[in-house]
């Protein structure tokens, strides 16, 4: 069975952190691009970031771009969402995403091929 697998979320303070874990199983990361969505309550999903590590493309929304970073490790084939200076707007449901590109989820496609259970990150104020 294909699966995707995210974890890590938790309760965290106005400028703290945490680390987002996104396990594959069934597949590999070798042959898709990973991407973080978003949903916070009464708003609709956001793409937060896109990266194929099959180059070293890398992609992220304006409002975490230098306090969020993904990274991999081949090893478990495990990319992790490190989030940095965390502020109580990015409270919300965390989605991780297997795509064939970052371009089939850029711009507004969200052309997903596999989708991860969610994780709760809530930042208090």
């Amino acid at each position: 069975d294909v699966q995707l697998q995210a974890s890590g979320g938790g309760l965290v303070q106005a400028g703290g952190s945490l680390r987002l874990s996104c396990a594959a199983s069934g597949f590999t990361f070798d042959d898709y691009a990973v991407a973080w969505y978003r949903q916070a309550p009464g708003k609709k999903r956001e793409l937060i970031t896109c990266n194929d590590f099959r180059g070293s493309e890398s992609n992220y929304e304006d409002s975490v771009k230098g306090r969020f970073t993904v990274s991999r490790d081949n090893a478990d084939d495990t990319v992790y969402l490190q989030m940095n200076s965390l502020k109580p707007e990015d409270t919300a449901v965390y989605h991780c995403a297997a795509a064939l590109s970052c371009f089939m989820v850029l711009n507004g496609h969200n052309r997903v091929d596999y989708w991860g259970q969610g994780t709760q990150v809530t930042v208090s104020s």
